[in-house]
């Protein structure tokens, strides 16, 4: 494993600054593009703003807790691989942890290199390339680019608006699976409340015409829960 080329970008999430300056220090040093979070909600923020293919938690933290973070970025993201940190060794925390989804789990303090070691085997477990992501996904014959917010079919280009192209990155992400309703409204609009869904429901309709082009993509509503892409 090339320590020069693997290109990948870690979320880490970590209240303590020393630690969390150290953490970023030796993985970047290893080779991946490290983004710090000192607090649950900016974790929350940046990684609906970004892309990231693997998450650093730590499960005490101020604003929002680990467990917390883990719980809501699951709902829009059911694939991303995440390993938790915590100060305590207590067998509940552990457990909840793998309940939520964690691929891993480490007390502090910690051996470094040992960390590196499970990031490499969790990598490895979920096929994580040592290439870059990317915000393009292909729709059918469409090709999203969720970086520029632009969508092109046979040479014809849309031009998003930041909602339509954070929705339609969340569909993108989560395609062939439901995407939760309220999560979606939580992460877009940053709140879930009756207003912000209708808006959202404006958007659906919005995309479901940018996308009718090709007949076999479709956006389906899932009664009480959220939405489906389908290609």
């Amino acid at each position: 494993m090339s320590e020069n080329s693997r290109n990948i970008r870690i979320l880490l999430a970590e209240d303590d600054e020393n630690l969390g300056k150290l953490l970023s220090t030796f993985l970047e040093a290893k080779g991946f593009e490290v983004e710090l979070a000192v607090d649950g909600k900016e974790a929350l923020e940046k990684f609906h703003e970004g892309t990231f293919q693997f998450l650093i938690l730590d499960v005490m933290m101020p604003e929002i807790d680990g467990f917390t973070v883990a719980k809501e970025i699951r709902e829009t993201d059911k694939k991303v691989p995440f390993l938790f940190l915590t100060a305590k060794a207590m067998k509940a925390d552990k457990l909840e942890g793998f309940a939520i989804g964690a691929d891993d789990y480490m007390t502090k303090p910690f051996n470094m290199e040992e960390l590196l070691v499970r990031i490499e085997a969790i990598m490895k477990r979920t096929n994580i390339k040592e290439n870059p992501i990317t915000d393009k996904f292909k729709i059918g014959r469409f090709d999203f680019d969720a970086q520029t917010r632009t969508i092109n079919i046979d040479g014809e280009e849309v031009k998003l608006t930041t909602k339509e192209s954070q929705l339609l990155k969340f569909l993108a992400k989560n395609k062939h699976e439901v995407l939760d309703r309220q999560a979606a409204l939580r992460a877009i609009w940053g709140d879930d409340n009756y207003f912000n869904g209708r808006s959202m429901d404006v958007y659906i309709a919005k995309l479901r015409k940018i996308l009718r082009p090709d007949e076999s993509v479709e956006i389906m509503n899932i009664h009480g829960k959220g939405f489906k892409l389908l290609d």
